[in-house]
């Protein structure tokens, strides 16, 4: 038996299955109910194993067929998918998309490419949620979520995107004004632009200094070995005459001269090859974390889902995309 045979009896099974009826699957199908009624007989035949009870009136399905409907419902959209990856008269995405992300990542890095994947897909219509709380996006009926930082075990699937570094930052003017830290210590003597302790970031920031040091004594020193293998990664939490919830404001108090922040590399490489801020203790950066993309498990993921995916997966592994966003901030 060709593969194209074993195929048409798959989906004749899911026809059938679903539709609760021989004839109702015939006449979608456009053929005589005898020949579904073969291609049925021939499936069982062949696995071994009764699927379908069929009587003069209904047809069910037993425990096995049950199992073996989910798996084949499950493998005929993954083929219908690759058809449609490859096809331009394919299968189109359609449906409604429900997706959420970080507030500041998402209004620079996510809110920009929704319209443009619009066009892309005009069968697909879009909901963009954007919050700094943990989305429950099982629960609250989210189709995918991005995230930024290190991803916790869960029951959720994750794609990895692209690297996510943190860089310690300030104006030039900052620097020419008090002086450049050459240590993470040396912090604790200047203005630290720093989370409040009521938001999320309650661990503080991270450096890699020489192992079983951490105190990042002997500047020369200390910056060569935290770039090799005998590096431990700390957290040090600096102090500083003014804090905030919300990143942006510490991002927008950085870039008017008031301190030194601890900000992603989404948020200020372009500020950084601009010369509006500089980057400080590189050699002390901690290893980078990633962006994901966050979806439930599911044996059917939507096309339009797996299309949304993909098109971030493109646009964040451009190098340029990240230096792309507007600088609406005066140069200091």
């Amino acid at each position: 038996m060709g593969d194209m045979d074993k195929l048409k009896q798959l989906e004749s099974f899911v026809s059938v299955a679903t539709r609760g009826s021989l004839t109702a699957a015939a006449i979608a199908e456009g053929v005589a109910p005898a020949i579904m009624g073969r291609r049925l007989d021939a499936l069982e035949e062949r696995l071994g194993v009764k699927l379908l009870v069929r009587t003069t009136r209904r047809i069910s399905l037993t425990h096995e067929g049950s199992a073996f409907l989910e798996d084949c419902q499950r493998l005929l959209t993954d083929f219908a998918n690759a058809e449609a990856s490859v096809s331009a008269g394919g299968v189109k995405a359609s449906g409604h998309l429900r997706i959420t992300a970080p507030a500041g990542f998402g209004r620079r890095h996510v809110a920009p490419l929704v319209p443009r994947f619009r066009e892309l897909h005009r069968d697909v219509t879009i909901s963009l949620n954007l919050s700094d709380r943990v989305v429950d996006i099982a629960g609250e009926g989210y189709d995918c979520a991005v995230r930024v930082g290190d991803m916790p075990d869960s029951s959720l699937v994750s794609v990895r995107m692209a690297d996510n570094r943190r860089l310690c930052v300030a104006t030039p003017k900052y620097l020419r004004q008090h002086g450049t830290p050459q240590t993470p210590q040396e912090l604790a003597k200047f203005d630290c632009l720093v989370l409040s302790s009521d938001a999320s970031q309650t661990r503080g920031w991270a450096f890699k200094v020489p192992k079983g040091d951490g105190k990042g004594e002997g500047k020369g020193d200390a910056k060569s070995e935290a770039k090799g293998e005998n590096s431990e990664v700390i957290h040090f939490k600096p102090h500083g005459p003014m804090d905030c919830s919300d990143g942006q404001v510490l991002h927008d108090w950085c870039l008017q001269g008031y301190g030194i922040a601890w900000r992603s590399t989404w948020e200020v490489d372009a500020e950084i090859k601009a010369g509006r801020l500089v980057a400080i203790l590189e050699e002390f950066a901690a290893p980078p974390n990633g962006i994901y993309a966050v979806f439930p498990q599911r044996k059917h993921l939507p096309l339009r889902v797996r299309l949304w995916v993909d098109y971030l997966k493109h646009h964040y592994s451009q190098p340029d995309f990240w230096q792309s966003q507007s600088m609406s901030a005066p140069a200091p």
